[in-house]
């Protein structure tokens, strides 16, 4: 697996971005992880307890190591305060990436900032051939996010993916791909 060169910490105008720790655990759960509101759109289930993410950064703790998985926590500069979170999958060099941010925090531009950075820091990396991301079409929002950020839209996917916190029935999304314009010209 050859492994992504990202800084463990790197920083917007807003925002500051930090690997996963084990000890946001409670930051974590109780900014995002166990609302319902925000864990509608992700693949994973709703937190019940703290124990629910101390397990989750447990497993993203093992998955940096082998250069699988490539997580952050984000954090508004002003006041250190934990609001969300983006992450990367590496496979071989194919990106798949997504983002949570904490209900109190939407539609005050955090989202967009923080993937136009993303972006700009996977897209630089040696080996990268693929970023995109998967959305539910039902979730306007992210699609709104992705599209400021530069992502297109390659596919429209029927009953592609069951969210779990959605009864788990399959749902239509919406295939994004960021242009990497020196490889997609390939």
């Amino acid at each position: 697996m050859e492994r992504l060169e990202l800084d463990e910490r790197f920083e917007t105008e807003r925002l500051i971005f930090r690997r996963l720790m084990y000890e946001d655990a409670e930051e974590i759960f109780y900014a995002y992880a166990s609302k319902p509101e925000a864990t509608r759109f992700v693949s994973w289930p709703t937190h019940r307890t703290v124990a629910d993410t101390q397990r989750f950064l447990m497993q993203t703790r093992a998955a940096w190591a082998s250069g699988t998985d490539y997580s952050f926590s984000i954090r508004l500069k002003n006041s250190h305060r934990l609001i969300g979170s983006i992450g990367a999958l590496n496979e071989y060099g194919k990106i798949q990436f997504g983002y949570i941010i904490s209900p109190l925090q939407w539609n005050k531009g955090y989202a967009t900032e923080a993937t136009r950075k993303f972006m700009e820091l996977l897209s630089g990396q040696p080996g990268v051939y693929r970023i995109g991301t998967l959305v539910d079409a039902a979730n306007i929002a992210s699609q709104r996010v992705l599209e400021k950020s530069g992502l297109i839209v390659e596919a429209r996917l029927t009953k592609w993916l069951r969210f779990i916190n959605q009864n788990n029935e399959p749902r239509d999304c919406i295939l994004y791909r960021y242009p990497l314009p020196d490889r997609d010209a390939q």
